[in-house]
Order: structure tokens, then sequence, then C-alpha cells
């Protein structure tokens, strides 16, 4: 069995600590100096709250969201040892079938035309001038990867394919819904058949950021990382503020080196140095700054989608309230039952409850649900319709589903 990972579990016994950072939201480690700090209080409830001192510079942000992988590489290279199964098994056309992206603002011109896409030896030229989006490397004078680490753009970021599927201009705050975070960790040699084979189960844009706490296995989509400015508790169970998230992900997810408590869980992590707290600010105020993409010209029936905005107001606004489209940010949570959603997810939680998620370019980030378990949007106004008894006709339900597409 791979070493256990650091973590003090109170009330809970420990299971194997394998998986990388979701998400629902990001996170990050050594290498960039900004000038924010943070500062930790003891909550009701046991929870860290993170009060953060803004940084004087977004780009600081930018820097720990694309490159900073909080020391991490002590989990990905020292237990796992996916330097060696990048180096000899990953060569670029599997990493972009597995959903891995790559930066072509990094790329020499012409460079694509005139390397082996089917050796791994291009992967490890890929890594070594950066171009592998969310995966930092060392590459030595031999070309042999020495260290390699994750940091938040590998599940929070995209390209726009300008160059080919998978290459493109970078998207921050796009989640990458092609990235199979299971069957890339499945590749580690030091893992067990049982333990692969829950990883080759989640597929392609879903991760399960607790299954190395507890032990159960149930993937969530990842979410999109854009749209967060005004939005409080921002995960999909509302447990805490975005650094809350980020400091979860980045210490039991990630594993990166850094400090992350919650007695509501049973977990506290200590060790130093913390690579993790004194970036959160900088990563935040970056988080913040990503505003939601437009829906593309002509995405969406302009007149079915004014008609569905009256069948919103009518019938969806009581928890899609206000700029942000949540109730949660006046605390208010849902339990399972009350929405039709699955449940599982939430009993593992703090909360044991499901926030309402706030409405940002639906058009773009299909499935939906925590679990990805509505294709589409108009599974999810059928969902509703159902749930809810909203009584909407099958005209409505189409304007209905035009409109989310406008938001």
């Amino acid at each position: 069995m791979v070493a256990e990972f650091q973590v003090i579990r109170r009330r809970t016994r420990h299971a194997p600590i394998y998986g990388i950072g979701i998400l629902t939201l990001l996170v990050l480690t050594a290498g960039a100096a900004f000038r924010g700090y943070a500062t930790k209080r003891a909550a009701p409830g046991g929870a860290v709250v993170i009060r953060e001192t803004p940084a004087d510079s977004v780009g600081d942000g930018q820097h720990i969201f694309r490159f900073d992988t909080f020391g991490d590489e002590q989990f990905w290279t020292d237990t796992l040892h996916m330097n060696q199964v990048v180096e000899q098994s990953v060569d670029p056309t599997t990493a972009l079938a597995v959903g891995l992206k790559v930066d072509a603002a990094v790329l020499p011109p012409g460079i694509l035309e005139k390397v082996d896409l089917k050796s791994p030896a291009t992967t490890v030229a890929l890594l070594k001038m950066g171009a592998v989006v969310g995966i930092r490397a060392t590459v030595d004078s031999n070309n042999h990867i020495t260290r390699l680490g994750i940091t938040c753009a590998l599940c929070h970021s995209n390209v726009d394919n300008s160059v080919m599927p998978g290459i493109g201009r970078r998207m921050d705050g796009w989640p990458n819904r092609d990235l199979n975070v299971g069957g890339i960790v499945a590749l580690a040699p030091v893992l067990s058949a049982a333990q692969k084979a829950v990883y080759q189960s989640w597929g392609p844009g879903k991760y399960d950021p607790r299954y190395n706490l507890d032990g159960k296995n149930g993937a969530l989509v990842i979410p999109p990382a854009y749209g967060l400015a005004r939005v409080k508790k921002e995960t999909y169970t509302a447990e805490g503020p975005i650094s809350y998230w980020n400091a979860y992900v980045a210490v039991t997810q990630m594993h990166g080196h850094g400090n992350f408590s919650d007695a509501r869980l049973g977990i506290a992590v200590t060790q130093s140095p913390d690579m993790v707290s004194p970036k959160l600010p900088a990563l935040r105020a970056y988080q913040h700054s990503l505003t939601p993409p437009p829906p593309p010209a002509g995405s969406f029936d302009a007149a079915a989608a004014g008609r569905g905005r009256a069948l919103f107001a009518r019938s969806c606004v009581s928890c899609h309230v206000g700029v942000t489209g949540t109730d949660n940010n006046a605390g208010k949570l849902h339990a399972p039952a009350e929405t039709g959603v699955d449940g599982a997810y939430a009993v593992r939680t703090a909360t044991k409850a499901y926030r309402t998620t706030p409405l940002r370019a639906l058009w773009q980030h299909a499935p939906y649900f925590h679990d990805g378990s509505a294709a589409t949007l108009a599974d999810v106004v059928t969902h509703y319709n159902t749930v809810r008894k909203l009584g909407l006709t099958a005209q409505q339900q189409h304007d209905l589903v035009e409109y989310l597409k406008s938001l």
C-alpha cells in the first residue's frame, strides 16, 4: 500500500490517500511570492476560517493558479512515481486522449510538425518547456523527469483548441471536462487492482475529493472556477469560502505541503513549512477576477429566452435569487430530498446538504448537478418540472432552457 499521507483522522479510520485535487476548486504551491497574507481563527463547528488580506496584484494569483504545486511533488514523484510513468509511457497522443491540455503560447512555431506525437520523449520535451497545462516538471540535462507535480490549472483550465483539439490558448477557470483524472492516477504502478478500478470508474470530467479520506466512491463533476466573486461558500455543499476549499484541495487532494484543519470532518494536517496558507489571498484574488464566458452568438433563441425569463421568475427565483443565482449567499442550504438529487455525497460532508448552484455560463459546462446526472439543460428542467411540480408544458420547458443557455 502506498505510504499514508500525514492526515490525523479523528472518529474515522484512515483510508489510502490518492487522487488529485478538484475544484470545485483549486490550489497550489511553492514558487511565487506575493504581497498578501492570511490569518486563521476557529469558527463555530470547528471549521477553519481564513481571513484574507487582498493581494496587491491579481498577477501573483494567476502565477499560483497556473504554476504553483504547493510542494506536491513529494506525493506525485516520491510516492506514486508518476514521473517515471510519464517519461516511459505517456506520449502526446495518449496525453491528449486523457484530457491533458497544451498551452500553444509556449510552443515554438512549427514545432508540432517536426516532432513525433507518438513518442513519450516528446511529452518530456513539452514538460521541459512548461507547455502542459497544470503539470510542472523538472527535467535534467539527460531529459529525465526528476520531479513532477500538479497545479490548480490541471482541473480548472482549458484551451481554445485553436491549434488542434487539446492545444490552444489558455482559458483559466473553465472546467476541464475532458480530463480523466482517475484514468491518469490509475497509471501509478504502486496502486492495487481494486484501487485502480475505483479511479477508472470516474470517467472524464469527474473527481471524488473525499475518496481518499472516507474510502467511499462517488465522483463529482469538475466545477468552473469563474464567476465566483460574489458567491459565498462556493462548493457544492457550502462548507466554507473559496480559500477553505483551496486549502482543503491543496493539502488533502493535491498533497501539497501545508496546513488544513476542520474538526467537523475530523481532519487535522500540520506540516512545516506551510507552503499553502500564505498563498491563499492572491489565489482568491485571481479566481475572483475570472468572469464567466458569454454565450456564443446564435447559440440560443432570443425570443424563446425572453419567454423563458418570465417562466424563470415565476418558477425558479425562490432559490436562484439575485445576481448570483443562489440563495446560499443568505445561508440557505437544501436537503437532497428537497431537490430530488442523490444525497450520497452530501452525507459524506460537514453540512449534509447542497447549496443552490449559481447560474453562470451554463451553456459551457455540461453535464449538470453535482454528480453529472443531468446530461443537458433540458434534463435539468425536466427534472425540476417533475420534482417541484412546476406544471410546465413542453413549450414552456423549451423556453426555459433557452433562457438558461443565455446566462
